[in-house]
């Protein structure tokens, strides 16, 4: 039992680092940069408040573990830029060591379950995966536009790069969907 609560206390001091990982994307009305413990769990707020936007009954427990920890690869590999043009923001190796290295500092059994959370959040298909990953595309935008186009407009991101990344969100929550749609639209003038 010592030995369990000793890695527990490991793992919760390593993942205090995620608050370092700063992202491309800027607080609402703001020049700060959000960290990624910040962005998890805004992601984890905005799943209670907006599940019942889900296309489906969703397990929330399993949605607000998949969100607090998707992205704590990220102390390790890094963040990666979803309009990134050189790396692509899918499931890499460096990122399975990651998991495995950061979540293994856990006992056995909660390092399992954090891995297989983590891979079901990146395969994306169950439809917990499906309105976190919505959550995960949503916050972006709407930071994005808080901030006459933030990032978008930082990097020049073309509207059909923004459509085309984006549109994953209508797999979890359509309505928001829809409603990031618009907001896109609007910004960039169609």
């Amino acid at each position: 039992m010592e030995d369990a609560l000793e890695k527990q206390i490991a793992f919760i001091k390593e993942i205090d680092k995620l608050k370092y990982i700063q992202r491309k994307t800027r607080l609402f009305n703001s020049d700060r940069h959000e960290n990624d413990a910040e962005h998890s769990w805004h992601l984890a707020m905005m799943a209670i408040v907006l599940s019942s936007h889900s296309n489906h009954e969703i397990d929330m427990l399993k949605v607000i573990k998949m969100l607090l920890i998707h992205d704590i690869v990220e102390i390790d590999a890094g963040d990666t830029f979803l309009f990134d043009t050189t790396k692509n923001h899918t499931n890499t190796e460096e990122e399975l060591k990651a998991a495995e290295r950061i979540f293994g500092i856990l006992p056995e059994d909660q390092a399992k379950e954090l891995i297989a959370i983590w891979t079901e959040f990146e395969t994306g298909e169950t439809k917990e995966a499906k309105f976190a990953k919505a959550m995960d595309r949503f916050e972006p935008m709407l930071q994005n536009a808080s901030n006459n186009g933030g990032t978008w407009r930082e990097f020049n991101v073309p509207y059909e790069a923004v459509i085309e990344k984006k549109q994953k969100i209508k797999d979890g929550a359509t309505n928001i969907w829809d409603y990031a749609r618009n907001m896109v639209d609007k910004y960039y003038g169609k």
